[in-house]
This record gives structure tokens, sequence and C-alpha cells, in this order.
């Protein structure tokens, strides 16, 4: 052990415990399909964002990452910092595979009270993840600890680990929070093939009991995993809820890989989801937002902030990108509404500082010149906003084009009362399972409003108040767009909006 803190105090100095081929951090942020507005790493492999943390007016995105290539292997936490959850710094990475064992998704907490006994001068953070390594006996899941002394730049291994340690090959994914009331940690972990989230409490992050189990219900057609366990903030000032928030993959209503919620109470121990309509739904209706957790460590004051990884195991691998491949979701805070209609979780992007100039969408605007004017192109990133009013037509909404072949179409058709994204005719179609129609039920009761954000390779979308959130990755042939109202042959569509041109955050 007095080995183990003189490591921590060599963090402190800011000595580098390990030693790996780092992506440096680069200039050219401006390949063809590089997002503007979403984090990815400067080269190599990323999937699931991992240890979500606010710490002393930083905010941290460790993420799982390949330091060797573009593929998925040698998984390790890549790491960057925010002062704004929009502008990244790529930082080293933070915590590398060693010892046969891949460091899998986790949280990271701050460690206030230094209940873990690791904090040497005043807070730390702590890392748990899970850790993969291949046995003699075969593949072996277990929770692990890892620990900075220096705002995350270095970490030391908790010299006993594993924590927890099932001797199961899937046991992964741990979300960690402290629990004010019972003053003890809370671990929501996953077991993916028995299709149940486990909670666990520890006084000191290093020895964990068991509490209870949740599951099998919901959506079982896959592995569960990315487990997270928050509360949730009303939108109108009411009580709060919990929620839980699972991953499946495959199996997801999309196919490949999605997320499922729960929203009820959670007392300590046991989380018990609410009766009332609405309570279980979907994180994200698009094919391409995964294994999204919340921030630890935010402002009292502040609403929980999501980010997800946009991509999904069907087709990440064979996504045309150099030399990245992985990117992260727009950052977005979460809260709740309680109507008519019942439950639902609402999502709000945050995205506003970067806006720059911006158009007005006319009422009545049925095609692409009305917007701008004959010809008129714009490149992403934007935002768009608008509000469809009292619609004539039971199909409306948008299409997007790079030419007259190629175009993404985001719209409601009240008459089978879904929310759709149409990417078939997007551009490159990666593979058969990418050129689909995602789609998510319309609440006939709910606004027809729509805010969508468009990146190079991406549109991002959230309707009827944010109830609705669908995120698909997209790759058109050109990045010239235009964009038209719809239909442009039939009675015209009341509607109100923006578009607004979105700064680079390189």
């Amino acid at each position: 052990m007095k080995s183990f803190f003189r490591k921590l105090i060599r963090c402190v100095a800011a000595l580098t415990l390990f030693t790996l081929p780092i992506a440096a951090q680069n200039s050219d942020y401006d390949q063809p399909y590089r997002p503007q507005v979403h984090f990815s790493p400067a080269e190599n492999w990323t999937n699931d964002p991992n240890g979500l943390v606010f710490f002393q007016g930083e905010y941290h995105l460790f993420f799982q990452y390949n330091p060797y290539g573009d593929q998925w292997g040698h998984m390790s936490w890549g790491h960057a910092v925010s002062t704004d959850l929009l502008h990244w710094h790529e930082l080293p990475v933070a915590i590398p595979e060693h010892d046969n064992t891949m460091i899998f998704t986790g949280s990271v907490v701050v460690d206030h009270g230094n209940t873990s006994g690791f904090c040497t001068h005043g807070d730390c953070l702590v890392a748990i993840y899970t850790g993969h390594t291949q046995t003699p006996e075969g593949i072996r899941q277990t929770q692990n600890l890892a620990v900075s002394l220096d705002k995350g730049r270095n970490w030391a291994q908790y010299p006993g680990n594993p924590v927890l340690d099932l001797h199961l090959a899937d046991f992964r994914d741990p979300s960690v929070s402290w629990d004010p009331i019972a003053r003890h940690w809370v671990m929501a972990v996953s077991l993916p093939k028995e299709h149940k989230i486990r909670f666990y409490s520890s006084s000191n992050l290093k020895a964990w009991t068991q509490l209870s189990d949740f599951g099998p219900t919901g959506d079982i057609n896959g592995d569960w995993e990315c487990p997270d366990l928050l509360q949730i903030p009303s939108s109108n000032g009411a009580k709060s809820i919990w929620a839980l928030k699972v991953g499946l993959n495959p199996g997801a209503p999309q196919g490949g890989s999605g997320e499922q919620y729960f929203l009820g109470d959670f007392d300590g121990k046991t989380f018990r989801q609410s009766r009332l309509r609405g309570s279980y739904g979907w994180t994200n209706y698009g094919k391409d937002d995964y294994c999204a957790i919340s921030y630890n460590g935010l402002p009292k004051d502040q609403k929980p902030v999501l980010i997800g990884w946009m991509s999904n195991w069907q087709y990440a691998a064979q996504i045309p990108t150099t030399p990245w491949r992985g990117q992260m979701s727009i950052p977005r805070r979460l809260s709740f509404i309680n109507d008519a209609a019942g439950l639902a979780l609402k999502q709000e992007p945050i995205i506003a500082p970067l806006r720059g100039k911006n158009y007005e969408i006319s009422a009545l605007a049925t095609n692409t010149s009305a917007l701008y004017g004959s010809g008129h192109t714009i490149q992403p990133p934007f935002e768009i906003r608008i509000h469809f009013g009292h619609p004539v037509e039971s199909v409306f909404g948008l299409k997007i084009y790079s030419d007259q072949q190629h175009w993404t179409e985001v719209a409601f058709d009240t008459g089978k009362k879904e929310f759709y994204i149409d990417r078939t005719h997007s551009g490159a179609a990666i593979s058969p399972e990418f050129r689909v129609r995602t789609k998510a039920p319309l609440v006939t009761t709910r606004p027809y409003d729509l805010t969508l954000i468009v990146d190079r390779s991406s549109v991002e979308a959230f309707a009827q108040d944010g109830t609705i959130a669908m995120t698909d990755l997209v790759f058109p042939v050109a990045n010239n767009l235009q964009i038209q109202i719809f239909p442009d042959d039939a009675k015209p569509i009341e509607s109100e909006g923006q578009v607004w041109e979105l700064k680079s955050i390189w």
C-alpha cells in the first residue's frame, strides 16, 4: 500500500505513469466527414463515453479508445476536457490497457470526503471501471479502481483490484454515484446475459455490499449494458423522479444497439418502476446513440447532462472516416414531463453558444427558394428550430438535399402516428443495416415542434418538446446542402422557425 501512495504522490508531481502512443492535438479537423460540433478523437477508434465528471471547473470526457488503430481493440480510456461541454481539448490516454486487461466502461466520482482514503491533498478523482481480462479459464470481467490526484491527468491503479468479482465473463459497466441520504456510494452494474441491473453499496469504494436486482423487464432481446441511475428534475418544478437507463445490444427496435429507460423511484436500495403511463421508453429512437451516461459532480442547480456514443455495433467498424472512427453525441440536459399522455423523458441539446448567422423560416414556406432564395445552399454544421402549427397534410417535415438523388427526410406522419428520419437516400450506405428509416411513436396531444442539429456526418432530432430524441449518422455526397419544407405540391403548412449556422468547435 505504501508503494501505491508513492505512485499517487508522483501523480501530483505530474510524472507520467504510463508510456503509450497517443494522438497529438491535431490542428486539421477539416476532413470531409469530421464532425464540427461533436467531439471526436484526433485519430483512432472510439466507442462508449466513460467517467463523465465535472471537477474544479472542467467537464471531463473519458471514452473507450484504441491507442493503436481505427478498429476496436486494446481498450483504454481516452480523455478530453472542456469548460463548456462543447469545445474539447484532447489529452493523453488516461488509463491504458495493462497486464492483459482491457479497460472497459465505468464511472469517475469526486471523493469529497476522502471516503476511500486515497485523497492526500483535498478532493480527488476515483475511477470505477470494468476490467476485461483473458485468463487461462476464459474471459473474466471485474470491477476495479484507479485514482488521480492531479485533476485526472495521471492515474494509478489500486493494488487491491479487483474490488468486485463474481467470476463471470459478463459483468460490466458500473454506474457509481454518492447517495447523500444514506451517505454511501451506490453502484448500478449490469449482468448482461441475465437482463438484470444489480445494485451495490459501499462506504469506501473498495468493499461492496449487494442491495437488490432490477429486471428482467422491458426489452430483453439482447445483452443489457451501460446502466445509468440518476435523479431527474421535472420540467415544471414538480418533484423529481428517478431514471434507470439500460443499453440493449443487439435487438434494439431500430436494429443493433439502442437504449431503453425506466422511470420510477429509488429508495437507496431498490429501484421500482412507476405504474404511470410513459414510465418505459427509449432514450433515443435513432440507430446511432448508444451507451449514453450522465455527469457526476454537477452543481446542484444544473439539470443532468447526458452524452452517448454516436454509432451502432452493426456497422461501427465500417464507418468511412479517417484518421478517426467514432464520435460523441451532442450533450443534452435532462428533465421529465408528466402531461395528459403520461410521463416522458425530455432532452434539450446544449448548442446555443455555437450559434452564428441565422435565417428566418417564413410562414408557409414550402420549397428551398422560399427559405433562402434561389440556389442558396448551407454547409453543416447548422441548427434548425421549427414549429408546425396545425398541419393540413398527414405527412410533413423537412428534406435535406446534397443533390437531387440524395437526401435525408425528417418528418411527422400523423396517419401512422410516427416521427421518423429516413436516410435510405442520404448518401454512402455503409451496410444493409445502415439504409433504414428510423421511427418513434407520436403523441397527438404534444406539439409538432422540431429541433434539428445537422453536422457533416450526422442528424440529431428532438421533437415534441424534446420527448422524442432521434440520432442517425448520414454520409452525404456533398457538403453543400439545400433544405426543403414539404409537401410542396399540396396545401401550405403553417410553420415558423429559424436556422442558425453553427461555429466549429475546432
